[in-house]
């Protein structure tokens, strides 16, 4: 598995689907974490967690690989419910608004209790559990977290 260089990565974005896993992480509460995305597309927007799935990479190494970055714990996908294919079109991308992104995003279902301060800050930069509720009704959650509850 590897990640690409911008130039690469740029071309990717514009040219094909990218496939990511979406995390809905609920705990003992029934609540949701959300986090707020420092990047685009969707930047600004409460939204779940996730990630890429990388080249050469499994289903499972990546999830395991992107519950250790997005919650700084490693899960296994078994102890995962899996929710089923989404598709997120965006009309930018992570670096401007020249072309759109389309991820074909692949949602998973994990209960798990975390306080917001544990979690890392690489995509989003402020965390909050959500009632589901609140995720229906809040303006400023993204369309496509709220398609999960």
């Amino acid at each position: 598995m590897f990640f690409l260089d911008k130039n690469e990565f740029c071309s990717v974005i514009k040219n094909s689907p990218l496939v990511s896993i979406d995390l809905v992480v609920k705990n003992s509460r029934g609540e949701i974490l959300l986090g707020k995305r420092i990047n685009r597309p969707a930047k600004g927007y409460w939204f779940v967690p996730g990630g890429r799935i990388l080249k050469d990479e499994s289903i499972s190494q990546a999830f395991s690989r992107i519950t250790k970055i997005e919650l700084g714990v490693e899960i296994s996908l078994e102890r995962a419910n899996f929710l089923g294919p989404y598709e997120h079109f965006y009309t930018d991308n992570f670096f401007g608004d020249e072309f759109s992104t389309h991820y074909v995003a692949l949602g998973y279902e994990v209960e798990l209790n975390l306080t917001c301060e544990q979690l890392p800050e690489q995509q989003h930069d402020h965390y909050r559990w959500f009632t589901l509720k609140e995720i229906l009704t809040a303006t400023d959650i993204h369309k496509h977290s709220k398609w999960y509850v």
